[in-house]
């Protein structure tokens, strides 16, 4: 499905679609100052409503030239509904428990991989609102890509077989596969970020709660799909994620500094490209709740392991 040709939202919003299937940047708005501080009234309803109508169409918006701190960017994400914690693992900083800082540039996590925020939880996040903090002179841009119409993509027989499957995503590091040359900081990290496991089984193929879209449900925390061994399951999950990482399906974003993007986790994979080596690129994240995935069958998500209770508002 394209972008091109489709009636723009409704307001007197700039957007400005970056590529045919994927991405739009919205121009000629002041986050900061539409919220009016941190005890100010936030964002009024129909530029909610405008950006939200964005967010679905689009499935990655951006801002450039914004001006947010902490407290801003979580006012922002509340907007759009309940805030997670800001990992179910890793800390945030001691002040704001809803931000998560990474400093890829210092530290040895990485996101140079395609994947979906925290899907190895059973109500993984609705999306995530991004800023940079620093920058490397060059390099560190991030991709995305639309799982959307990668599904329409899928040839019939593809399509038949993914609504039928469900995967096992978890956090658990794979020891046994990492290369030898992987550093005793990084295998430390990794640790950190596996100490309590989850496991969630979620469907391939999940229906988007607010479009009813069929949305390739993958990424990297993907281990396994039930009923085949891991080494079928390899081969089926590369042959469905190809369709995901297709150019065309796909937007590539030079961040500068006082950027902002705003994606939509349940229709979206991203990938955070490493090509700075070291140099200085630090991000904080805010984490807007999602729900329980359903599969086209009308079937939820289950979990195996671990308890999300703490990291995710639960449903009434």
């Amino acid at each position: 499905m394209s972008l091109v040709g489709l009636r723009p939202v409704a307001l007197d919003l700039d957007i400005q679609p970056l590529s045919g299937r994927i991405g739009a940047e919205i121009r000629g708005i002041n986050l900061r100052e539409q919220l009016g501080g941190p005890s100010g009234p936030g964002l009024d309803h129909r530029t909610v409503g405008a950006i939200r109508q964005a967010l679905l169409k689009y499935k990655v918006i951006f801002f450039r030239n914004q001006s947010l701190d902490d407290s801003s960017q979580v006012a922002f994400a509340r907007c759009f509904g309940d805030i997670t914690g800001a990992h179910p693992t890793v800390a945030p900083p001691a002040d704001h428990p809803a931000v998560l800082d990474i400093d890829y540039g210092r530290t040895p996590s990485r996101t140079n991989f395609w994947h979906t925020d925290v899907t190895f939880v059973d109500r993984p996040p609705l999306g995530s609102v991004l800023r940079v903090l620093e920058l490397p002179p060059a390099g560190g841009d991030t991709l995305w890509a639309n799982t959307v119409t990668a599904y329409q993509d899928l040839p019939p027989c593809l399509k038949t077989l993914a609504d039928d499957a469900w995967a096992i995503h978890s956090n658990a590091y794979d020891y046994a596969a990492a290369s030898q040359s992987v550093s005793a900081e990084a295998r430390a990290f990794q640790e950190k970020f596996s100490a309590t496991v989850y496991e969630t089984l979620h469907p391939v193929v999940r229906v988007h709660p607010e479009t009813q879209e069929r949305c390739l449900f993958l990424g990297g925390f993907v281990r396994h799909l039930r009923g085949l061994s891991t080494f079928e399951s390899a081969d089926v999950l590369r042959m469905l994620q190809s369709y995901v990482t297709r150019p065309e399906n796909t937007v590539r974003w030079r961040w500068q500094l006082g950027d902002v993007a705003f994606w939509d986790n349940r229709a979206t994979q991203h990938y955070g490209v490493y090509d700075y080596d070291g140099q200085p690129r630090r991000v904080r994240r805010v984490t807007v709740a999602g729900d329980v995935p359903i599969s086209v069958r009308g079937t939820h998500s289950e979990v195996i392991q671990g308890n999300s209770s703490g990291y995710t508002p639960q449903a009434a």
